[in-house]
């Protein structure tokens, strides 16, 4: 079997669509939506409503203090009459066109930059989505956590204009043990190692789950696959038995990562 691997794919549809020539199927590890484009300030969400100088300095601030960007951030919804209106038409136009691109048999799992609950009405027959859930596929056992990591102490505001998908480690630990035996693991975000949640263009660690890293202690999987760090120290690396890879930043490298067995 041959399977194509995607994550952090960031509103790239015409790449993804081509993801799924010549292999029986696709995963999709998360990070679907293009919110913020970092390379180009015009392109996702913040960039069409907002417009490219704006973006820029929301860019410049987040290489700072996390409460200037969300001052910030908070000062550009409050310009607009209907944010969250605005917000999400747009997630909803960028829907459409991504999982319409999905042709080859699809299993996906949310990312942090995604809206889980509005998946349902755009996923068509042949996707199926997967988070805290497994799927046998040609004898082996794929086990699918979608999200990201809330940092210890903090809580998401559900008041907002845009709610990122992420979760404390207790709500995460309990949809990766539901997993059981498996033979893959697939998340949106690294187990907790150095090397992989490192990201050294924006120099700094990005979350990882010791969740993770205690089901390919317990399981030892061939594979754990994930993406959420664009550009990682390691982009693969051993642990134990497991083969831990990023399957890389796919908005940019549009080069799915392969599997066959």
């Amino acid at each position: 079997m041959r399977v194509s691997v995607v994550s952090d794919v960031h509103g790239n549809a015409d790449a993804l669509a081509r993801a799924g020539d010549g292999v029986d199927a696709v995963l999709v590890l998360g990070d679907l939506l293009d919110f913020v484009d970092y390379h180009d300030h015009g392109g996702g969400i913040l960039g069409a409503v907002f417009g490219p100088d704006k973006v820029a300095r929301f860019a410049e601030l987040r290489r700072g203090r996390q409460g200037a960007v969300a001052a910030y951030a908070r000062t550009l919804w409050a310009s607009l009459d209907n944010a969250a209106e605005v917000v999400e038409e747009a997630i909803r136009d960028q829907y459409t066109k991504l999982f319409g691109a999905l042709t080859a048999p699809t299993y996906a799992t949310p990312g942090n930059v995604d809206a889980p609950a509005l998946w349902p009405e755009y996923a068509g027959e042949g996707v199926r989505i997967l988070d805290g859930e497994s799927v046998e596929l040609d004898g082996l056992r794929f086990g699918f956590v979608g999200g990201g990591l809330l940092p210890e102490g903090a809580t998401v505001r559900r008041t907002g204009v845009w709610v990122p998908n992420l979760l404390p480690e207790a709500d995460f630990a309990a949809r990766a043990a539901k997993l059981g035996e498996i033979d893959v693991l697939c998340s949106h975000i690294p187990p907790p190692v150095a090397e992989l949640t490192y990201d050294v263009v924006a120099r700094r660690f990005e979350y990882g789950s010791a969740s993770l890293a205690q089901v390919i202690r317990a399981q030892r999987p061939r594979w754990s696959l994930f993406g959420h760090v664009h550009q990682p120290l390691a982009q693969r690396m051993r642990l134990g038995h497991t083969e831990c890879v990023n399957v890389g930043h796919f908005q940019r490298t549009e080069a799915p990562y392969f599997l066959r067995w």
